[in-house]
């Protein structure tokens, strides 16, 4: 059974040569840290908002009226839905990008914890149509994965620093 690297080197040796400008490859491995990080801070956007949700439905009388107004939980959705979506698109490019430049992926905690996360975030947002039915291992499974989810991605800020930087001192 092919593996897909081994797929991905078929189609890319009997395909048409199709060479990729070098001042495309070189600015091509700065897209997938910049959304990243404007990732993590919609991450981080996406916490507050669950937070407010909690505070709705904990609060009582005018207080929870007023919070109702904000209509906090569309909002977690569609930031849930965008963080997700740019998420995985993400981490397929910046692997995408490395193979293009490297003709390899570089096997390491980096790529590890960065597919690890997609398949928390992915999870999380499985988990959403049980909370609607007001499922609460589901919540609590699902705020467990989101603040793992945002440990991980403050290491991988600080990891992937330190390979743009790696990049910038081999240019």
């Amino acid at each position: 059974m092919l593996s897909f690297v081994t797929i991905f080197q078929l189609l890319r040796t009997h395909t048409m040569n199709l060479e990729i400008p070098e001042s495309v490859k070189v600015y091509s491995q700065f897209i997938h840290p910049t959304i990243m990080w404007v990732l993590l801070a919609i991450a981080i956007y996406a916490m507050y908002l669950g937070i407010k949700i909690q505070q709705t439905r904990t609060a009582e009388g005018d207080a929870r009226k007023e919070l109702i107004k904000g209509k906090y939980n569309i909002k977690h959705h569609q930031v849930g839905s965008v963080l997700l979506a740019l998420m995985v698109i993400a981490t397929i490019g910046g692997m995408a990008v490395t193979y293009i430049n490297n003709g390899k992926l570089f096997f390491g905690p980096h790529l590890l914890v960065g597919l690890g996360m997609t398949a928390l975030i992915a999870t999380s947002a499985s988990l959403t149509p049980f909370m609607q039915k007001g499922n609460m291992w589901a919540r609590y499974t699902h705020i467990a994965l989101n603040v793992s989810l945002l440990g991980l991605f403050g290491w991988q800020a600080i990891t992937g620093i330190q390979i743009v930087q790696k990049i910038v001192s081999n240019m």
